[in-house]
């Protein structure tokens, strides 16, 4: 019996984590190291921010390659040409509005643009796409810049200036002279001022009017006689009808539209409504201006949903109170 206690072998169990490659792998310090030096995917916002980046470029590329020459089939930049085209000196000589090169914006528009065309024609149209591309990301914010360039394509590929009609009526919000930019190019958008008069916040609509007349002021020391041609373009093209690029609608039939629009948006505190109705209210509702409802993206996010105000809209509604509470006094 005592030779058998010796002779016995002593068998210990092996710990589990002793000699299996899985578990030397899942130890807890490994896992500490791969989340600090391992590979990590990016965010959901840095993934569509991407997508967007890349939708944005494919478009800005092919708009800049088939802008050149001017004229082309399946050719870009037609509207921007427009911009391009008209000189200081006599910016009015092409003005008829439904040609296919006319200039029919205030003369501080083209006093604002005439820098860039001074650009050869293919570096012009691949800055101004830029800017209408930044204005798209402002309306759309990061998670559907994608989609928005999309929805945009018609309006990006003819170079109009829809968007950024759409970024000042959002920015007006908040700083009301931006409605200058509105007032000074497509006109008949403006009456999304009534937004203003209706919820009678008087000093919105007196600093986008007043800062309106100051931009005519300073543009009008340097052309004089180009503001009183242009007023002469407005009485000529009034009334008239869009070309097969627009929406067979007269404008004196979507003005009262897009007036009840803006009224019933201000009275129920829906900012939305202001570039639904601009965009009723184009000269001509050219089928690209669809794209100025992208600004609705903008005016649902928080930072410009409310931006305050002196009248109706800075006024929270009343809550109710429990009964039996006391009234304030």
């Amino acid at each position: 019996m005592q030779n058998d206690a010796v002779t016995r072998p002593t068998t210990r169990p092996i710990p589990r984590h002793v000699g299996t490659m899985s578990n030397l792998t899942n130890t807890p310090a490994l896992w500490r190291a791969r989340a600090r030096w391992g590979p990590r995917l990016p965010s959901a916002e840095t993934r569509y921010e991407l997508l967007g980046l890349v939708a944005a470029f494919v478009m800005w590329s092919a708009i800049v390659v088939l802008a050149e020459p001017y004229g082309r089939q399946w050719g870009t930049g037609q509207d921007a040409y427009c911009y391009y085209q008209a000189r200081l000196t006599d910016p009015y000589a092409r003005s008829d509005w439904t040609s296919p090169i006319a200039y029919v914006y205030s003369p501080a528009f083209i006093q604002l643009v005439a820098p860039l065309t001074r650009l050869p024609w293919q570096a012009f149209i691949a800055v101004w796409t830029l800017i209408l591309l930044v204005g798209v990301r402002f309306l759309t914010g990061p998670r559907l810049f994608a989609l928005g360039v999309v929805f945009a394509a018609m309006e990006l590929a003819g170079g109009n200036i829809e968007i950024l009609i759409a970024v000042a009526m959002v920015v007006g919000f908040r700083w009301p002279a931006a409605w200058g930019f509105v007032l000074l190019t497509k006109v008949t958008p403006g009456i999304g001022l009534l937004w203003f008069a209706v919820r009678r916040e008087w000093n919105e609509l007196a600093t986008a009017l007043v800062a309106t007349g100051m931009i005519v002021a300073a543009s009008a020391v340097f052309m004089p006689g180009a503001w009183s041609e242009w007023f002469t373009v407005l009485s000529t093209v009034s009334g008239r009808d869009g070309t097969w690029a627009a929406v067979p609608i007269p404008l004196m039939a979507r003005l009262p539209v897009a007036a009840a629009i803006v009224v019933w948006g201000a009275t129920t505190n829906r900012r939305w409504t202001v570039p639904v109705a601009g965009m009723v209210a184009l000269p001509a509702l050219w089928y690209g201006a669809f794209s100025m409802l992208l600004a609705t993206i903008a005016l649902h996010r928080p930072e410009w949903s409310d931006t305050g105000g002196s009248g109706m809209g800075s006024r929270e509604p009343a809550r109710p109170r429990a009964m039996g509470s006391a009234a304030p006094a």
